[in-house]
């Protein structure tokens, strides 16, 4: 991970154009290294190069040598990443990354899609494409669930958790409340949490 003082970035309101690399990996066993050689062999001289060890899970925004090199890119800048995920943890977030460097005039590659401007005309469209691809894979991992849930209730099988209690136990809480034991002692009474034990004699409450 390198961190470029303010008086490195000399090309700041000169007019030049600078590249700019950034990495990222998940863990402090792995480093970036790799992604920038995969850039360089890429024909990049990598000028300026960041790079965070922080879980794919997390936004773009969570990400503190990206947020930095954020405040060094200027107008006309390149900046290039090995794949789209460095730039966020899903298509919206990539899309949100990408429209912040639009604004600033930089163009953005990744290398997994060729060098394409993403920040240009026929790169957005990529981009919607790919969210929309996005969506459509999230929707049918829902329905695949919804299907595979179905088909187990057709099965006569018990979704969700399994119960801490047995239906002789839950049938005895209920008689037990009903005489006025209190729900702390039939918590302590079958070794479960005073939650459990309402959730059993709730339907008494309500009745």
């Amino acid at each position: 991970m390198l961190i470029y003082s303010d008086t490195v970035f000399q090309h700041i309101g000169s007019g030049t154009m600078a590249v700019f690399g950034y990495g990222r990996v998940s863990t402090t066993e792995q480093t970036a290294d790799n992604q920038r050689i995969e850039i360089e062999r890429a024909g990049y001289v990598v000028e300026y190069w960041f790079a965070d060890t922080v879980s794919g899970k997390a936004h773009a925004a969570q990400r503190k040598q990206f947020g930095d090199m954020l405040t060094k890119l200027r107008k006309k800048d390149t900046l290039v990443v090995s794949k789209l995920d460095r730039l966020g943890r899903d298509a919206h977030d990539v899309l949100a990354s990408i429209k912040r460097f639009a604004e600033l005039s930089v163009e953005v590659i990744v290398l997994q899609l060729g060098k394409l401007d993403l920040t240009s005309p026929a790169g957005k469209l990529m981009l919607t494409m790919l969210a929309a691809v996005a969506e459509m894979e999230r929707d049918l991992i829902v329905e695949r669930t919804q299907a595979g849930l179905e088909r187990a209730k057709a099965d006569g099988k018990t979704l969700g958790r399994p119960s801490k209690t047995t239906p002789e136990q839950r049938e005895a809480m209920m008689l037990g409340y009903a005489n006025n034991q209190s729900v702390s002692a039939l918590a302590k009474l079958y070794g479960v949490s005073r939650a459990t034990v309402l959730s059993v004699v709730k339907p008494r409450l309500a009745a």
